[in-house]
């Protein structure tokens, strides 16, 4: 029987640490520069002092969002499950939001590491604009690298749709 009053969810969205330029290769294969390895850590760091550790990480299969994980996990952060995707790389909000319908209602809580704009849209999109102006504001401004927003979900993943979240925390870690 299904529990009366489901606990909802956790989604925590974040773009990718700093990339470094300095190399011939394509977008796709694109490493982390040496302030993205610290700010991937530091971002590690935080997450775990939070108490977020993800049961599920959902990641793009491209250079700097499987080095921004490795550094996530240096600083601190075990996840239960990683699943990397290739439609992560420039997902959509609404690939995003397709990719997300796929998580077993089990899952609490998921880590969604990607690229700009969809990570940026995505917060934009699934998190009412309610309450934390200072975030928002700073959101507006710019979605930087490493930016993470954590935003409190329905209990369904089935159930996501345009502003059906509260964001309960942004956060930019620098190392």
């Amino acid at each position: 029987m299904p529990h009366p009053h489901p606990t909802p969810h956790t989604l925590v969205l974040m773009r990718h640490a700093k990339s470094s330029w300095s190399t011939d290769a394509g977008d796709h294969e694109r490493p982390l520069s040496t302030r993205g390895r610290r700010d991937a850590r530091a971002a590690g760091a935080w997450l775990a002092e939070q108490g977020l550790q993800p049961d599920l990480v959902l990641c793009s299969t491209s250079t700097r969002t499987r080095q921004t994980l490795s550094g996530l996990r240096d600083g601190g952060l075990e996840p239960r499950s990683v699943r990397h995707d290739r439609r992560l790389y420039e997902a959509t909000i609404e690939e995003l939001v397709q990719e997300l319908h796929t998580v077993d209602a089990a899952v609490d809580t998921v880590l969604v590491i990607g690229h700009n704009g969809g990570i940026e849209e995505g917060v934009g999109f699934l998190a009412a604009r309610r309450g934390h102006r200072d975030w928002w504001a700073a959101i507006d401004e710019k979605f930087p690298t490493a930016a993470i927003a954590v935003i409190e979900v329905a209990p369904d993943w089935r159930e996501l749709r345009r502003g059906c979240g509260t964001l309960r925390a942004y956060q930019v870690p620098r190392g």
